[in-house]
């Protein structure tokens, strides 16, 4: 999905590309094992009878009950359709033989405006939404979920229960292992300092600068000057086959985040064939750890409009011959000298490259960004690891400018055939690779020995050196491995999906059936 109003088309990718000679690596121990085939859903065709009716919730509008839903095993659910608007706070109960579905836009709330005060004239309403682990929520066409301003969302899953967004066909049992783009996704909008303001007179990172969520059937915005706000708390969740085409370039993703603030909490995420980016962050606060992207048809990672955020274990994985960039930093639409900046940074991923391509990592527009303790896996052999446009992007650190200096790389290990190659806006291969060798620990020579097609092997857990990534942010937590996850603590099990790009075993089943708990 695109928020905003003025984001420059790419511009087109050269055909050059240098290898890098390599100054040797890890011994090859392990040959990778693939991915075990996805394990069938844990329902049992018919088993799965509806509830007798909707249950009451706070919120005066209430459901609506829309009779039952099906699907060709037998499995029948009662279908509890959600007010287009939550007024009060309320809590979506799991209930056996249950799914609520979403009939529109439907928000959270009513937006609050830039401040938690009434300056801006607008009073916040203070709606909180709760989702009781192991609920199912489905969608279809342009419907979304939007927790707008001054509102907040509890949807926290457990690892034995998650939390399930997806589409309607998903639960009519009528998709494949390449099906996306079915309902449009979930949306947080908080009130933390964006750039690329909806006004052009407006000051970047100030009150004044908001942003539009795009494809709102009313105008939703997000922004304001308020770094610490809150939005909520998002754990243990599925969201699948999202990314619903609105209009033109207009996308929604499985996961936006515009302006919201550093009392936000994500964790534990999986978003399954996103036909736009997994995930894309616009502005403000972003915390995220454990996040899986699994077949995203555009970017895996998107982050934009100077977003400050931190992501630790984090795996990305392509679909074969589909998606564009693992990475795409930023934008390079003119306005890459407003602050505040974007500064990114991730310790501990495991980036698996699926479609040839232009590259697996993108930086550009200016931005600052941060990859520690990972490994890039280019599965085509013919797509390069490490792309760098714009001088803005490389230039040495400006406290004036909010720039901490250029693309910082440290235990970072690269499996491409071409390691590097050259931007858009002159910044050479050879400048991009000279930037990785001023880091500490990486190797641009790598064999990895991923296993079952996520875990890491031995080459990772016994790679040397390990950054401290403690040191960057309290955010973070020590590690003595790179990649997403570690064989003694495969953190995704129970709560995932198996899908075509990653398998998992031991969890909810196929993400193309719809599981009963």
């Amino acid at each position: 999905m695109m928020l905003g109003c003025s984001i420059l088309a790419l511009s087109a990718c050269g055909p050059d590309e240098i290898a890098s000679p390599g100054t040797g690596g890890n011994v090859v121990i392990n040959n990778p094992t693939p991915a075990p085939a996805p394990t069938p859903a844990p329902t049992s065709g018919g088993s799965i009878t509806p509830a007798g009716g909707c249950p009451t919730i706070a919120d005066a509008q209430g459901l609506t009950d829309e009779g039952t839903i099906s699907n060709s095993a037998g499995d029948e659910w009662r279908v509890c359709a959600t007010p287009l608007r939550f007024n009060q706070s309320t809590t979506l109960p799991q209930v056996d033989g249950l799914l609520y579905r979403l009939p529109g836009q439907v928000n959270v709330g009513t937006d609050g405006g830039p401040t938690a005060d009434s300056s801006d004239g607008l009073d916040d309403t203070n709606v909180e939404l709760t989702i009781e682990p192991g609920v199912i929520i489905y969608a279809a066409g342009s419907s979304f979920l939007n927790v707008t301003r001054g509102n907040s969302i509890q949807a926290n899953g457990t690892a034995d229960r998650p939390i399930i967004f997806t589409s309607r066909d998903n639960v009519v049992g009528l998709n494949n292992e390449n099906s996306s783009g079915q309902w449009g996704g979930v949306v947080l909008s908080g009130r933390a300092p964006v750039t690329d303001c909806f006004e052009a007179l407006a000051t970047p990172g100030s009150v004044d600068c908001e942003r539009q969520v795009e494809g709102a059937s009313s105008p939703s915005f997000f922004g304001g000057n308020d770094p610490d706000d809150s939005s909520g708390s998002m754990s243990y969740v599925q969201i699948r086959y999202s990314g619903f085409v609105l209009s033109g370039d207009n996308e929604l993703q499985s996961l936006t985040t515009g302006g919201t603030g550093s009392g936000t909490t994500l964790s534990h995420i999986q978003s399954v064939n996103s036909s736009d980016d997994g995930v894309e962050f616009f502005g403000g606060i972003v915390n995220i750890s454990n996040l899986i992207v699994a077949g995203a048809e555009d970017d895996s990672l998107d982050t934009d409009t100077g977003v400050k955020a931190n992501m630790q274990f984090v795996l990305a994985a392509q679909r074969d011959g589909i998606g564009d960039a693992i990475i795409e930093a930023d934008s390079n639409n003119g306005l890459e000298d407003q602050t505040p900046r974007q500064n990114t940074t991730i310790s501990n991923f495991t980036f698996i490259q699926r479609r040839a391509g232009d590259q697996a990592v993108r930086i550009r527009g200016g931005t600052d960004y941060g990859l520690y303790n990972g490994v890039i896996f280019d599965a085509t052999g013919a797509t390069p690891c490490i792309r760098i446009d714009t001088p803005e992007a490389i230039r040495d650190a400006n406290a004036g400018l909010d720039d901490v200096g250029p693309p910082r790389f440290n235990s970072v290990a690269l499996d491409c055939a071409t390691n590097f190659r050259d931007g858009s806006g002159g910044v050479t291969a050879a400048q991009a690779e000279g930037i990785f060798d001023d880091g500490t620990g990486n190797d641009k020579d790598y064999t990895h020995s991923i296993q079952n097609g996520y875990l890491s092997g031995a080459n990772e857990t016994g790679y040397s050196p390990i950054f401290d990534p403690t040191a960057l942010s309290s955010f973070f937590e020590s590690v003595d491995f790179i990649g997403a996850v570690s064989p003694s603590d495969d953190w995704t099990q129970g709560w995932t999906c198996d899908s075509s790009a990653v398998a998992f075993g031991n969890n909810t089943g196929a993400c193309t059936l719809i599981p009963a708990f």
